[in-house]
């Protein structure tokens, strides 16, 4: 079984029981200045779970692309990936555990076929300090549920403790089962929700004949559902938002909600029995290019192993990132930087397999291409440029390598502050310079603290900084920052027509001093250009030219020619600002009603941002 075919299965299930199916939104979240990528399959729905409407109704399914950059150093055991796909289903406001809980179930045992002796679950153990139960409500749903295939299950209190204890369903507190943004109920802010959530694991190694927890590091402890032995897989959780934080607790939410994710792979892992992700069909194709490059075959070795794993995630991951509709190539800030350090990681365990002689990593691209031409065919139209950006930062980056090497032989033990230098000055990373040290850099914890306190000084890891860069619009909606919105829409359209029609907008902010707009341009732009930009949007703001609104279904705004916000999930219904004819773009507002209401524009200054993103800093008087 494949992951296009359980993908399909689920959206089918959920699709014929009256849900809508609905497309994943971009890896790169639009106006979530918290996050730089889409981390899971909730994201773009919060508006609509904390009570929003909803246009396509209130039972919806989709498939939604994940990156998680949290998981890039847990990356290289048999089961962590940092890209995956989340199933999700979610009801606002209508169905609640009754039926989620059932139809979880029939999922799994009837559709995947899983044995249900081999499913067990988790469920809210309750707090009795801020007035939350347990979840008796789903134990009862689930006992009732196995007891409809012949199996009685059992709950069980305590099993960190305790083990297993011939049990099915597992009580765990609030670090394991409950949800909320801000993580458990006593970090909620007021206002916040939240709720129990309840856990579906597959037990790999239902006999123990595999040993997986006697072998493990966690031998000594009883093991249970929870335990990070291997023997257990969490393969979907279905979260209860049924409270609301308040000022003197909690109380119940009118609108019951729930949201239900799945990992893709996770699912297909346990379909196929195969304890080791890697070994999925999805990752077949590219796990061959990757024997055949290093004349090594994949689990032979375990260190060995380890560098396939990495490598096969974080090329999977880098291309998805690169070509995505957002996709941004490897630089030295934010989400740049994220993937330039999975392509350099993913070089450096290829060093480690023995594959010295570049460029290789495209064909990888190809492979991850080739695996996802139907359910993601951007992958494929988009794989001359990720190839070129891979193979680019692969010639970069052992240009750095060579050069870095050069001077780490140099020192004879070398310093936290010493190895940051060699990073800022050679892009030499902090990991692979333990690699080369070995015994010589014995204390890595002190190493890398003297190396994170000597980056903090030169500000390389500013979170004010990042934060700035990541606010997504608009800091308020005063006059000043209202106007400065509306001359927003004049510039990009004025760059089309004066400089190339191609550019399209890759990100923007504003305050109530100036905007800042960052557009797709791989050149710095002339003195005459800035000038004619300039003259253009003067031009339409002293013709006074009406700002009119309407809104329209999607689909007849983007056939009039409307410009659309990059990676943006759009309603059925959308908002069209109009300035004329002179620029039509999808947008929330708020905006100016006439032109003349703007001011004189100028350009402040301009600058790049990445390879093949400019940005132009604005203002009006």
């Amino acid at each position: 079984m494949t992951i296009h075919e359980v993908r399909k299965k689920y959206l089918e299930f959920f699709e014929s029981r009256g849900h809508v199916v609905i497309s994943s939104a971009s890896l790169y979240p639009e106006n979530d200045p918290t996050t730089l990528f889409t981390g899971s399959g909730m994201q773009s729905m919060i508006p609509y779970l904390l009570g929003e409407e909803y246009p396509k109704g209130n039972r919806v399914a989709d498939s939604q692309k994940c990156f998680r950059t949290q998981d890039i150093e847990e990356v290289g055991d048999n089961r962590h990936t940092t890209y995956f796909e989340m199933l999700g289903n979610w009801s606002l406001g209508d169905y609640f555990k009754k039926e989620q809980i059932p139809w979880v179930f029939e999922f799994y045992t009837k559709v995947l076929g899983l044995d249900p002796k081999r499913l067990y679950v988790t469920v809210f153990c309750g707090n009795e300090d801020i007035g939350i139960p347990k979840d008796e409500e789903s134990v009862n749903i689930w006992k009732e549920v196995f007891s409809n295939v012949g199996i009685e299950a059992k709950d069980v209190d305590n099993s960190e403790d305790r083990g297993m204890c011939d049990g099915r369903i597992f009580y765990y507190d609030e670090t394991k089962n409950w949800w909320s943004r801000a993580g458990a109920p006593q970090d909620m802010p007021e206002g916040e929700l939240g709720g129990p959530d309840s856990e579906v694991f597959w037990d790999f190694d239902p006999d123990e004949l595999k040993k997986t927890h006697e072998n493990s590091e966690f031998s000594k402890k009883p093991c249970h559902v929870n335990c990070d032995c291997g023997r257990f897989l969490e393969i979907g959780n279905s979260v209860f938002m049924e409270y609301q934080k308040t000022a003197d607790g909690f109380e119940q939410l009118k609108q019951k909600n729930v949201d239900f994710g799945g990992g893709l792979e996770r699912m297909v892992a346990a379909a196929l029995d195969e304890q080791d992700m890697l070994r999925i069909p999805v990752f077949t194709s590219s796990r061959r290019v990757l024997e055949s490059l290093s004349g090594k075959k994949y689990g032979d070795d375990k260190e060995e192993t380890r560098a396939f794993r990495v490598i096969l995630d974080h090329l999977r991951a880098a291309s998805f990132l690169m070509g995505d509709e957002c996709g941004v190539e490897p630089s030295n800030t934010d989400q740049g930087y994220v993937v330039r350090r999975l392509v350099r990681r993913a070089i450096r365990y290829g060093r480690q397999l023995g594959i010295k002689e570049g460029p290789w990593t495209q064909k990888l691209v190809e492979a991850v291409a080739g695996e996802y031409e139907e359910s993601y065919p951007e992958i494929r139209k988009n794989e001359k440029r990720i190839s070129k950006w891979m193979q680019d930062e692969e010639e970069k980056f052992m240009k750095t390598v060579e050069r870095g090497l050069k001077e780490l032989q140099k020192m004879e033990k070398p310093t936290g502050k010493e190895l940051f230098v060699l990073y800022s000055t050679y892009g030499f990373p902090l990991e692979m310079s333990f690699e080369e040290l070995g015994t010589l850099a014995s204390d890595q914890e002190v190493l890398t603290e003297e190396f994170h306190k000597e980056a903090k000084k030169h500000g390389e890891l500013s979170r004010t900084a990042s934060a700035g860069k990541f606010t997504g619009g608009l800091a308020d909606q005063s006059e000043e920052v209202i106007r400065l919105h509306t001359a927003t829409h004049l510039l990009n359209e004025a760059l089309r027509q004066k400089v190339d029609p191609s550019i399209t907008q890759k990100g923007s902010n504003i305050t109530s001093e100036r905007l800042r707009f960052d557009f797709s341009f791989d050149r710095k732009l002339t003195d005459k250009e800035v000038a004619d930009v300039e003259e253009l949007v003067n031009k339409k703001i002293g013709e006074g030219i009406s700002v009119e609104r309407k809104e329209m279904p999607l689909q007849k705004a983007l056939d009039s020619g409307a410009q659309a916000e990059f990676g943006a999930k759009y309603p059925d219904t959308v908002s069209v600002y109009s300035i004329g004819d002179f620029s039509k773009e999808l947008c929330a507002g708020p905006h100016v009603s006439s032109t003349s209401e703007i001011g004189k524009f100028k350009v402040l200054k301009q600058e790049a941002v990445a390879a093949g993103v400019r940005r132009i800093k604005a203002t009006v008087e």
